[in-house]
């Protein structure tokens, strides 16, 4: 019987969590010390991929023969890079500027395995709709949620329905982890 590696994550997101739950998966959280997060630079894609990646290496020395998972998740608009917002008011001009139009959300996900000499990192796009919304409208969803701790200042799984019209791909993805795809990269390294 081989044994299954132990696994990792690499954040502070509880959604991640609730979603690496949900899969049924046993696993230990770490928050990555000072990753800096780059939302600039490069593609979409390519920076989540990037953020995921340092914060997968920066546990890796502490935990050197467990997997370890990286996730980043970024919001993108017409080029622009939505990360997480500063404070209120910056939660406020993000969703002014989303709202009524279709984004990306983008999450890079890494797995590292030292013991397999292995570093896999892929990335996971959505395409949402927001409805038309006014601007007492988005200030009341954010009076319901924290947004400063969501790239873009939202979250679909909290009172989503009420600012999100529909999303083509991964719903699971939106709340930060593409669970369809990484079930499918977790397969290789043997855990189901």
């Amino acid at each position: 019987m081989v044994n299954k590696p132990q696994i990792i994550l690499a954040s502070a997101s509880p959604r991640r969590e609730q979603l690496l739950r949900e899969m049924g998966l046993r696993f230990l959280v770490v928050q990555p010390p000072n990753v800096q997060e780059f939302h600039a630079g490069a593609a979409a894609d390519v920076l989540a991929m990037q953020n995921a990646q340092r914060k997968a290496r920066a546990v890796t020395g502490s935990y050197p023969d467990k997997m370890i998972i990286g996730a980043d998740t970024v919001v993108v608009l017409d080029g622009t890079i939505f990360g997480k917002p500063r404070d209120r008011d910056e939660a406020a001009q993000m969703l002014k500027r989303l709202v009524g139009r279709q984004h990306q959300v983008i999450t890079g996900v890494c797995l590292l395995h030292h013991p397999l000499d292995t570093e896999l990192t892929f990335a996971d796009t959505t395409r949402v709709w927001m409805h038309a919304l006014t601007t007492p409208q988005i200030q009341d969803y954010l009076s319901k949620i924290n947004p400063l701790d969501k790239a873009g200042a939202y979250a679909i799984q909290e009172h989503g329905a009420g600012i999100v019209e529909r999303i083509e791909g991964s719903y699971a993805n939106v709340m930060g982890l593409p669970v369809e795809r990484l079930r499918t990269m977790l397969e290789r390294f043997g855990v189901a």
